[in-house]
């Protein structure tokens, strides 16, 4: 019988194989999608300060939606990682100031100002695959799970299309987020 962790990095596989065989061409239309519905949500219309991660390799490009964050003079918070499965949000006014970090990902340099999460109005979370009941497989550091049990208000989960899986194994540790965003608007 295999272990819950051992069904979700069989799952993890799999979601990869499925996102790897998508074109450039074809992420980026993706990307595209997922950025305008989250533009047009309540949630997203009515924040003032967003904590959104930087989608690099095969994650959704978040790129223009920062921009469009800073641009509509919006706060922008993104992770900066602070040990094994913590993460801090911290204030950027401009994405020129990332710079590689933990795992390679895009981060604020240490001196960016910290933001305590009861200061944020709405995170922008990522998934390696997501049911449409707000069920999440992330990668498996615990970051936006650990995150997320002490946050609470909005939350809009970005999901590719071909990344929604009915059957994703659930720890009591896992936070589910409700409003699953995809290319074809909300969930």
């Amino acid at each position: 019988m295999e272990t819950i962790q051992q069904q979700k990095a069989a799952l993890r596989r799999r979601l990869a194989a499925r996102e790897q065989a998508m074109t450039q061409r074809e992420r980026e239309l993706s990307d595209r999608a997922i950025i305008y519905h989250v533009a047009r949500t309540e949630e997203y219309r009515r924040a003032r300060t967003v904590f959104a991660f930087v989608g690099c390799g095969r994650e959704i490009g978040t790129r223009a939606l920062l921009e469009r964050i800073l641009s509509e003079g919006k706060e922008l918070c993104v992770p900066l990682c602070t040990g094994p499965g913590r993460m801090e949000c911290r204030r950027v006014q401009d994405l020129s100031v990332l710079r590689p970090g933990s795992y390679g990902i895009p981060e604020p340099p240490p001196e960016a100002p910290a933001v305590p999460s009861e200061d944020i109005d709405l995170v922008i979370v990522p998934c390696v695959g997501a049911a449409a009941d707000g069920r999440r497989l992330g990668r498996g550091g615990g970051y936006y799970d650990r995150f997320l049990a002490r946050y609470t208000g909005a939350a809009l989960l970005l999901c590719r299309e071909r990344l929604l899986c009915p059957d994703i194994p659930r720890e009591a540790h896992d936070i589910c987020i409700p409003a699953v965003i995809t290319e074809k608007g909300r969930l």
